[in-house]
């Protein structure tokens, strides 16, 4: 029989599809905290990084009859914890009253030797993010950003469809940013696509 002590994640999880609450209250206690500091290290603002685990584990009760339980939970709700954020901060970096918040809160937890982080060394970050695309997708990209030239220009020259040079300019503009989230602090990198590389319309 099952016992509510129980912290077995496969177990939990299976009741957990059913519908059973008591394993869900088991597992948000489980991860509630864990969730909130990694939120919190992508969106800096505590008020969202608290509500980034509200809206997690809202989706897994919504959702929970889509669990899959032989498959790592953690993995699981980590993964919907950095698409919120990543959501969130999409939105910042075209929200200046926004970024300013995130960069206000970041700053307020940096260290002496963050602080001495160039904007060059963010901007040589940044172009590495470029660099890391794929060839078509990076020649699209430089062409618009680099060159200044419209997606209807890019694509006469490419004998391509304007729909494909936006796919390919959304594409691009995602990859940065993850590339940038994972080796550079996320706000300046979020800083740098914001100033740097704005679509042209």
């Amino acid at each position: 029989m099952f016992k509510i002590e129980n912290n077995n994640d496969l177990i939990l999880v299976e009741h957990l599809k059913n519908g059973d609450e008591a394993s869900f209250q088991i597992l948000f206690n489980k991860y509630q905290e864990d969730i909130y500091y990694y939120a919190k290290s992508l969106v800096k603002i505590e008020v969202q990084a608290e509500e980034i685990v509200q809206d997690v584990f809202i989706k897994v009760w919504v959702n929970r009859h889509l669990l899959e339980p032989e498959k790592s939970f953690k993995a699981f709700i980590f993964t919907i914890t950095r698409n919120l954020a990543f959501n969130f901060l999409k939105k910042a970096a075209n929200d200046r009253e926004l970024i300013s918040r995130v960069f206000y809160e970041s700053q307020k937890s940096y260290k002496p030797t963050d602080i001495n982080l160039t904007e060059d060394e963010y901007k040589k970050l940044s172009q590495r993010a470029v660099t890391s695309l794929p060839p078509r997708c990076q020649l699209i990209f430089k062409m618009s950003r680099e060159e200044g030239k419209s997606y209807e220009e890019i694509s006469n020259e490419l004998n391509i469809s304007a729909n494909t040079v936006k796919n390919q300019m959304t594409k691009a503009l995602g990859n940065i940013r993850e590339f940038l989230s994972l080796h550079g602090d996320i706000v300046f990198s979020l800083s740098l696509l914001y100033n740097s590389y704005k679509p042209f319309l």
